[in-house]
């Protein structure tokens, strides 16, 4: 007899259909499962035979094929443990499966003791199986948080192969795990960091507001201790709440890393990746096999931050120029490519000096030599992808012993918020978020200048020499600072202060 069920592999964030059959024939005993299986798929034999055995059902004797089809997709993982046991008490006839198996999916990894134990990527093989048309997804009870969140499919969270098997002998019926209702979850507030807590720096938090307004990244540069990381850190507070749409992409890339909390299976605090000098370039963009997604994805419509950016490996520091240009990442193996998004802002903070002193300084200890070659690991490609750079000075006495505080991150958080809601507007029929991600023919759209901001745009191009990113990159930084000040045009002050982060990018490296 044979018995076949449908499952899903990921390749990316993409769900592939597998179909799992298996065929019981006469013979010596023998357990193969043929389909480009990796090696947690071949030691499912032990896992499944155990469990069967353990749940109170007979092992059959014989021969036992498993087929995965498609025979030349690769499959990877522990998850199709399930259908294969499920499959196998089916062709032995010890279990009758529904007329319409077709429209159900199966994932889940066994124990020896037929216990269900989580998967990653539930979130987006749900979505996947929703997306094909299956009517019905049986998965982990661990994952039925997760799996619930798509409620264009029915879930079913299992303990036990018994249980499965139960229902489907009509002995005991599953209750469908309730769609989880995400506009009742609310984000967690991180109140450890606060703008009102950072003494001083005020036009580094003007370039902060303007950043997280606009999407844009920023490079910071400044000795030891005046404040560059908790800067960064108290940006994730002045950056507006994710929308459902944006919450499911973070969530699926985040299931897929297997970094999903059930407790809270929706992700709706933006994601803010630090991450240390030491990591590699893979560990940045990802990799594998199968591949998983790196850093950059992790901070998809979030923050990725990289302190001591001159640290990095200049090769690492490179492979981030296309994803930023892009927003999203590429990965090729030999068995296939897969694309993981990767829409970020970039936060970077760098030290002026190889000892962290301003040259000016009596403290400094580097030679210009070794200046030189510490500044010279950022490429010019790469700095050209920075919208913004800013000095942040020493803080002096006066200002760190001010009783006073600054305004709040909640004070700011509103202004940002309703920059951004002119932006949905505005690009409500373009496919893009922020003033960041504008292609060049959108900057043109909305991004028109007077005759003098054409005249100081012209004058800047010509005496600092800018690229034609750098041109389109001070548009985009003009438009965010138009947006913050609720203008329809973008007026010459607006110019002349995107400019002015371009000039501290040219003069700071040089």
């Amino acid at each position: 007899m044979l018995g076949k069920l449908k499952t899903l592999t990921l390749l990316g964030l993409s769900g592939e259909e597998v179909e799992v059959e298996v065929d019981l024939h006469r013979g010596m005993p023998q357990f193969t499962i043929v389909g480009l299986a990796d090696t947690a798929v071949q030691e499912a034999k032990e896992r499944v035979r155990s469990a069967i055995k353990n749940s109170g059902f007979d092992f059959p004797r014989g021969k036992i094929a498993v087929n995965l089809a498609p025979a030349d997709l690769r499959k990877h993982g522990p998850r199709f443990d399930l259908p294969i046991a499920l499959g196998i008490l089916h062709a032995a006839g010890q279990i009758q499966l529904p007329e319409n198996w077709d429209e159900k999916v199966f994932v889940g990894e066994l124990s020896f003791q037929g216990e269900l134990r989580s998967v990653p990527g539930i979130l987006p093989t749900t979505a996947n199986a929703a997306d094909r048309g299956f009517r019905e997804i049986f998965v982990p009870e661990e994952n039925a948080s997760e799996a619930s969140i798509i409620q264009e499919i029915t879930v079913f969270g299992l303990q036990n192969l018994r249980q499965l098997c139960n229902h489907f002998t009509d002995t005991q019926k599953l209750i469908p795990t309730p769609p989880t209702k995400v506009e009742s979850l609310q984000s967690p507030q991180n109140t450890d960091y606060d703008m009102a807590h950072i003494k001083g720096q005020e036009q580094a938090k003007r370039a902060l507001e303007i950043a997280a307004a606009g999407g844009h990244n920023i490079l910071m540069c400044g000795p030891p201790g005046s404040g560059k990381t908790m800067l960064a850190k108290s940006l994730a507070t002045i950056l507006p709440q994710m929308n459902i749409t944006e919450a499911l992409e973070v969530s699926k890339i985040h299931s897929i890393a297997n970094l999903i909390d059930q407790r809270q299976p929706l992700k709706l605090e933006r994601p803010f990746r630090s991450v240390h000098h030491t990591a590699s370039g893979v560990a940045i963009v990802g990799g594998g096999n199968p591949p998983r997604p790196g850093e950059i994805s992790l901070a998809h419509r979030g923050v990725l931050f990289l302190d001591e950016f001159p640290e990095f490996p200049v090769k690492t520091l490179e492979v981030l120029r296309q994803p930023l240009e892009d927003g999203v990442i590429t990965i090729s193996r030999a068995s296939g490519s897969c694309i993981f998004p990767a829409r970020i802002m970039l936060i970077a903070a760098m030290n002026p000096t190889p000892c962290g002193y301003d040259p000016e300084d009596s403290r400094c200890t580097s030679t210009a030599h070794e200046i030189q070659r510490y500044q010279s690991k950022i490429s010019g490609p790469l700095l050209d992808r920075i919208d913004l750079h800013i000095q942040v000075p020493h803080i002096p006495f006066e200002k760190l012993s001010d009783l006073k505080t600054g305004e709040t991150s909640s004070e700011i958080r509103r202004r940002v918020e309703k920059a951004r809601e002119k932006q949905k507007q505005r690009f409500k029929n373009e496919n893009i978020q922020t003033n960041a991600e504008m292609t060049s023919p959108l900057v043109k759209k909305y991004c028109p200048l007077n005759e003098e901001g054409k005249h100081l745009l012209q004058s800047a191009v010509v005496q600092m020499r800018l690229s034609g990113r750098a041109f389109y990159r001070i548009l985009k930084l003009a438009r965010t600072i138009a947006d913050l000040e609720d203008q329809e045009n973008i007026q010459l002050s607006h110019i002349a202060e995107a400019i002015q982060y371009r000039e501290q990018i040219s003069s700071a490296l040089s």
